[in-house]
């Protein structure tokens, strides 16, 4: 196993266990650029690694109060469709048009997040995010949340089935924005979200053909993130919420920088 790996996992899991998202987004240019797998092989190992990880950093979240299982699994579910869509489309589509239209969401979602932390507002936004939205006895049934719902679920499986990425920098503000959850809540409710888009893009992923995957390097590389994930884990409890919140959207920010940067030329040309 390269020893860039170790660094490298690090990063990852430390972006998992602390904010919740950006470790795809980490590892698809580190697996590129740095280890030297190709676009397709990088992204389908990616979805591996961040699977992994956020699936063996829930416990700790859950064990803290900041895990919502059942609208977690509930979310994962809804997005099934859209992840499927995404691997198909990632084979149809030009990449650089997603990339560039998905920056300009990235920055329009991390300067709304900017401006809810600085009015410090870290309660709900849209009631209790307990409420269940479907209910029984009697049956009713709170049909904008679910609408809502089930957009940004759909949204968030169509990026990680195309884009080979668990969705974190997605779910982490729409858990936040739509469904106003807290922001550590959203954190940890989110890796739920990321293990079952990750696991539904790879099955997709599978059926297609992926190649020869470098198991060695991925499993080693999902280890030393996994440790990196339980260390976020215990930096987010020590983090206040609102700096949390100001913290993801910089990466979010960030994250849409890096992919403006290496998109619009592309698509320009």
């Amino acid at each position: 196993m390269p020893l860039a790996v170790i660094p490298l996992g690090l990063a990852i899991g430390l972006a998992l266990g602390a904010l919740g998202g950006g470790g795809s987004i980490l590892a698809v240019p580190a697996l590129v650029h740095v280890l030297g797998q190709d676009p397709v092989t990088a992204t389908t190992s990616s979805l591996i690694i961040v699977g992994i990880t956020s699936l063996l950093s829930l416990p700790a979240h859950h064990r803290g109060g900041r895990v919502r299982l059942g609208q977690g699994l509930t979310f994962g579910l809804l997005g099934t469709a859209g992840a499927i869509a995404g691997s198909a489309a990632s084979r149809l589509v030009p990449p650089e048009l997603l990339m560039t239209a998905f920056a300009v969401l990235m920055v329009v979602v991390g300067t709304l997040m900017l401006r809810r932390s600085r009015r410090g507002s870290a309660a709900a936004t849209e009631g209790d995010p307990d409420e269940p939205i479907l209910t029984l006895h009697p049956l009713t049934c709170a049909c904008p949340r679910l609408l809502k719902l089930l957009t940004a679920a759909t949204l968030v499986g169509l990026l990680t089935g195309f884009l080979g990425v668990g969705g974190g920098f997605v779910l982490v503000p729409v858990l936040v924005l739509v469904l106003g959850f807290t922001m550590p809540v959203a954190v940890g409710t989110s890796l739920l979200v990321i293990a079952v888009n990750s696991a539904t893009a790879l099955a997709a992923r599978t059926q297609q053909g992926v190649g020869d995957l470098d198991w060695p390097l991925i499993l080693g590389f999902a280890g030393v993130a996994v440790v990196g994930s339980l260390v976020g884990t215990r930096v987010a409890d020590r983090i206040p919420a609102r700096a949390l919140s100001q913290a993801f959207a910089v990466l979010v920010l960030v994250i849409a920088a890096f992919t403006a940067v290496q998109s619009v030329p592309a698509l320009l040309t």
